[in-house]
């Protein structure tokens, strides 16, 4: 948890952004990305008392997994990942070293692989591509509780 600076009308507020990161460089990493991710919930919701569904903890695992594969497949060196809590969800970002924007291919039911981005595209509230001077970053956003009425929360349909 680190603290941040928020000019609100001349004054400025300290709050507590609740983040985290981590650098990968090898595919045996991809799972210390998925313990990170989980860690990091764990203690946002056992620390904090946010709530973080069943759903959120799986969803953001499955995506943290897809977007740090994808970095270690197609851009050389490390890839960064970065965990923020805003807004009631948890904002995923991969920030790797090839400037090129992923391909999200049509669903196609007959298509064997390639349906990764196609998944996080729909189980995220948000997804964004943004190119920067070095590469690119991918963020997504997974709202942390279920609607009490059992709908899953952000889900994009």
């Amino acid at each position: 948890m680190e603290q941040t600076a928020e000019n609100k009308g001349g004054s400025l507020v300290l709050r507590d952004a609740l983040s985290v990161s981590g650098a990968f460089e090898g595919s045996e990493d991809i799972a210390g990305a998925r313990d990170l991710a989980r860690t990091f919930l764990t203690d946002v919701q056992a620390l904090h008392g946010l709530p973080v569904s069943g759903r959120a903890m799986g969803t953001v695992q499955l995506v943290v997994s897809e977007l740090v594969t994808n970095a270690r497949k197609y851009a050389p060196g490390t890839c960064l990942l970065t965990l923020e809590i805003s807004g009631g969800a948890v904002e995923v970002t991969v920030w790797d070293s090839n400037p090129t924007p992923p391909a999200v291919l049509a669903p196609d039911p007959t298509r064997i692989g390639q349906h990764g981005l196609e998944i996080v595209m729909a189980v995220c509230q948000s997804f964004a591509v943004h190119r920067e001077p070095m590469g690119k970053r991918i963020t997504t956003a997974i709202v942390l509780a279920d609607d009490p009425g059992g709908d899953v929360a952000g889900r994009r349909l």
